[in-house]
């Protein structure tokens, strides 16, 4: 009795057509979309495009491409090729912030179109776009893409204070440093010292709460490693960089993994004299010979911003930087020596001293 009950309706369901071809496409478009908004990585998203075609082609409706996210739109620089650049215009047309902030630096530094990579990331800034508003920042505070004289520091500092303002940890850094030096705004040394403080501990917050998800190795493992957040100075990543305090540091963006690996992988060669920022979550390039500003003991290393220069001494350069001959010998003066004096790595090493 059993089987021919089974066997009845396995005839139902078989007479019928496949289940999935019943759901309703608002209900799988919103499904998509939250796939597309939480992919870990662009392989999550392609294999739903490569199940069947109705998959395929609700994958690519404008509302699943404008949710996607950084992680889905993280193409590697090896695989950079034309059907990778028109599926972030798709990705822009249906009105992706993330696709237009992801395309504007690739064209800009990668692909050297800087009128369209500038445009595009000043399409993100204006949807407040934290990471578009900073980057625009940093290319205010060197003039990227043109001069010396196109520097325009005031502005620099409005686009750093709008991304402080969305929760922008980096942008946050870099206007209490400006605020402490008094780089294109009025100095304002115990406003600045509030601000990296409250970067620190806003990166702090991050970090903690990425160890919190992050599932143990082992069944047996139930306590966290405080190990990681020693308050010494010495290796390992720097979390409160600015304080001297070490915890694991945050994720680097996608879009600075394929600067950084676009130019070292050899894809495009920098142009005669041109470095990249020497912070290996930056990947930024130089535009111009002296575009950034070196360390200003030992010469040997660069930076695109202040805050790339702070994190990255308490990540290797404090080991390693010592006085040497001066970089003369190289090919002159720094074009910009003004701003990455002695006083700007000095005021690296006094933050060390400064309690939290």
């Amino acid at each position: 009795m059993l089987q021919r009950k089974k066997q009845r309706i396995s005839r139902k369901f078989t007479d019928k057509s496949d289940l999935f071809d019943g759901l309703p496409e608002d209900l799988v478009i919103s499904i998509l979309s939250n796939l597309a908004s939480s992919a870990s990585s662009p392989s999550d998203f392609i294999n739903i495009l490569v199940t069947c075609k109705r998959l395929n082609r609700l994958a690519l409706h404008p509302l699943v491409l404008s949710k996607a996210g950084s992680k889905a739109l993280a193409v590697k620089a090896r695989n950079w090729c034309d059907s990778a650049h028109h599926f972030l215009k798709h990705c822009i047309n249906a009105g992706n912030v993330e696709a237009c902030y992801t395309l504007g630096m690739i064209q800009f530094y990668c692909l050297q179109n800087r009128g369209s990579g500038a445009s595009l990331l000043a399409k993100a800034a204006i949807k407040s776009h934290a990471p578009a508003l900073y980057s625009l920042g940093v290319i205010q505070f060197n003039g990227s893409g043109g001069s010396k004289n196109d520097k325009d520091l005031r502005a620099g500092v409005a686009l750093c204070a709008r991304a402080a303002f969305l929760g922008h940890v980096d942008a946050l850094r870099e206007l209490g440093h400006c605020l402490q030096d008094g780089y294109g705004v009025r100095q304002h040394i115990a406003e600045g010292r509030r601000l990296l403080i409250q970067a620190n501990a806003r990166e702090l917050a991050s970090s903690l709460n990425a160890l919190v998800k992050r599932k143990p190795q082992h069944q047996h493992q139930r306590r966290l490693n405080y190990q990681h957040y020693s308050f010494k100075a010495g290796s390992g990543c720097p979390l409160l960089s600015d304080f001297g305090c070490n915890v694991p540091a945050p994720e680097v963006h996608p879009v600075n993994v394929f600067l950084k690996e676009w130019f070292e992988s050899g894809r495009a060669a920098l142009g005669q004299g041109l470095r990249l920022c020497s912070h290996k979550g930056c990947g930024r390039p130089e535009t111009r010979a002296h575009e950034f500003r070196r360390c200003s003991v030992c010469g040997t290393v660069n930076y695109c911003s202040r805050g790339c220069q702070a994190l990255d001494w308490k990540l290797r350069h404090k080991a390693e930087c010592g006085p040497i001959e001066r970089w003369l010998e190289e090919g002159g003066n720094d074009d910009d020596g003004g701003h990455g004096g002695v006083g700007e790595m000095e005021e690296v090493v006094e933050a060390e001293h400064f309690g939290i």
